[in-house]
């Protein structure tokens, strides 16, 4: 199993703080990401049954996933690629849905984009992180980052509790954070537009805006344009809050300027 990365969670306070962060609702869906051998599975189905909400566990390792069929409805394979289908979807009849789930370290970063990227998103996630990453995840001026960013545009970010390595079993190399994600209502519109500034401005962090931005139209041009803003352009991209990002989008960026 550690080619999976699983480290399971074994902190029984640690758990009842996930699941009171998850804050149950009658009729909703919960979907648990990586179930594992079951220690926060088995206590959020017990809680889901008292609120009258479901719980789906989606669990990649297939011995693990047995293990579960007795305390939930699983869904067996890998969570990635599951929730970029339409397999998920045609579970999730609940008008509210959230995500939950111990992420394994090596595809935090693929399932926050995949997450930021959902037509319909959850309204509220609680994940496992490696501690650094959650750090970055909810940073902030003057240490804004691109993943940061990513977040920040779609969900409000909060690490709301921090964990050793004898937390769990096998105890990983890194310490851990649990991150709450609180979905913005509404969502946000020009998404692609502003992802394309993001990943233009965070190019070359230690750069200024003026130089990242040079791409897309002559310095002089940007220069202007930020004036007119009340952005200065020699600013480095960890200096902007959303609201700087969000403007820039809007002013430099159109449909020829989105790429990949």
């Amino acid at each position: 199993m550690k080619f999976l990365g699983q480290h399971f969670l074994r902190n029984p306070a640690a758990i009842q703080k996930i699941i009171a962060a998850i804050d149950l609702k009658p009729n909703e869906t919960i979907v648990e990401i990586g179930s594992g051998r079951g220690a926060l599975t088995i206590p959020l189905a017990a809680a889901c049954v008292q609120v009258g909400a479901k719980l789906i566990a989606i669990e990649k390792d297939p011995k693990l996933a047995k293990g579960l069929g007795a305390t939930t409805e699983v869904v067996e394979g890998d969570a990635l690629t599951i929730l970029s289908s339409d397999m998920l979807t045609t579970k999730l009849h609940a008008q509210s849905f959230k995500f939950v789930g111990n992420i394994p370290y090596y595809i935090t970063g693929h399932l926050l984009r995949t997450v930021s990227e959902l037509k319909e998103k959850p309204t509220r996630c609680v994940f496992m992180l490696q501690k650094e990453v959650a750090e970055r995840a909810t940073a902030v001026p003057p240490k804004m980052n691109r993943l940061a960013a990513s977040i920040r545009f779609w969900a409000e970010p909060k690490i709301i509790a921090r964990l050793g390595k004898d937390d769990f079993s096998p105890p990983p190399k890194v310490d851990s954070a649990v991150m709450l994600l609180e979905t913005k209502q509404p969502q946000p519109k020009n998404a692609e537009r502003f992802y394309s500034a993001v990943r233009i401005l965070f190019a070359q962090p230690r750069k200024t805006i003026l130089n990242n931005l040079s791409s897309l139209r002559t310095k002089s041009d940007i220069a202007e344009g930020l004036t007119k803003l009340g952005i200065n352009s020699g600013l480095r991209p960890q200096n902007l809050t959303i609201m700087d990002i969000e403007v820039i989008a809007k002013s430099f960026f159109n449909a020829t300027d989105i790429c990949g």
